[in-house]
C-alpha cells in the first residue's frame, strides 16, 4: 500500500534537500525511506531505483539552476549577460552543493534528447554564447570552456582550496573578465590566420 502523502514529486524534493545537508553521493533510497518513516519498498512505486531517482534529481536540480541563470541573464548581452550567467552558476553550486553536484551526473542520452531541462540549457546557454559570434564546432568548445572553468573554480572554493590573502570575488572578477576576452577573440574553426 502507498503511503499517503508519498509522491515522486515529494520524494525528489526531500532527495535535492537531503543531498545539500549530507553530500549527492549519500542519497540512498534508505536514506529517504527514513526521512518519511517508510520502509524503503514504498518507495519503489514512485522510483524505480537509485538511479531513477538520481537521474530524476539530477533533472530537477538541473531545471533550477537553468531558472536562476536565464532569470540572472534576461535581457542582457555580451558580457554582461556572461558575468550574469557565471554569477548565477557560482551562487547555485555554492548554496546549493548537492543539488549541484547531481546537475554533473552523466544521464542517458535517451533522457537528454527528450529532455525539455537540456533543451532550455542549450538554448539559454548557446545564445549568450552567439552575442560573440560564434557557431558550431566553436560553440561546443566555449560550452566546454566555461563549464570546466566555472566548475573548477566553484569546486575549489567550495572545498576551501584558495588559500592566498587575495579576495576570492575578486578573482572570479577576473576570471569572467578574461573568459570575456577570449570569447571575443575565439580561434574560429577553420579560420586561417593570412600574414
Amino acid at each position: 500500500m502507498v503511503r499517503a502523502g508519498l509522491t515522486a514529486d515529494r520524494i525528489i524534493a526531500s532527495a535535492a534537500d537531503l543531498a545539500d545537508d549530507v553530500g549527492f553521493e549519500n542519497v540512498t533510497l534508505s536514506a529517504l525511506a527514513r526521512h518519511f518513516g517508510v520502509k524503503d519498498a514504498s518507495l519503489y512505486s514512485h522510483v524505480k531505483n537509485l538511479r531513477d531517482l538520481r537521474t530524476r534529481l539530477a533533472l530537477s536540480a538541473g531545471a533550477e539552476m537553468i531558472d536562476r541563470i536565464a532569470a540572472a541573464v534576461a535581457g542582457r548581452a555580451g558580457k554582461d549577460a556572461l558575468a550574469a550567467f557565471a554569477g548565477a552558476y557560482r551562487e547555485f553550486a555554492l548554496e546549493r552543493p548537492g543539488r549541484y553536484a547531481a546537475t554533473q551526473i552523466r544521464i542517458d542520452q535517451s533522457l537528454i534528447v527528450d529532455s525539455p531541462v537540456f533543451r532550455r540549457t542549450a538554448e539559454i546557454t548557446y545564445g549568450m554564447l552567439r552575442a560573440y559570434g560564434l557557431e558550431e564546432p566553436d560553440l561546443t568548445d566555449a560550452v566546454r570552456l566555461l563549464r570546466s572553468t566555472f566548475h573548477g573554480y566553484c569546486a575549489l572554493e567550495a572545498a576551501g582550496g584558495f588559500g592566498a590573502p587575495r579576495d576570492v570575488q575578486r578573482s572570479w572578477d577576473k576570471v569572467v573578465d578574461a573568459l570575456h576576452i577570449t570569447l571575443e577573440h575565439w580561434p574560429r574553426e577553420g579560420k586561417q590566420d593570412h600574414d
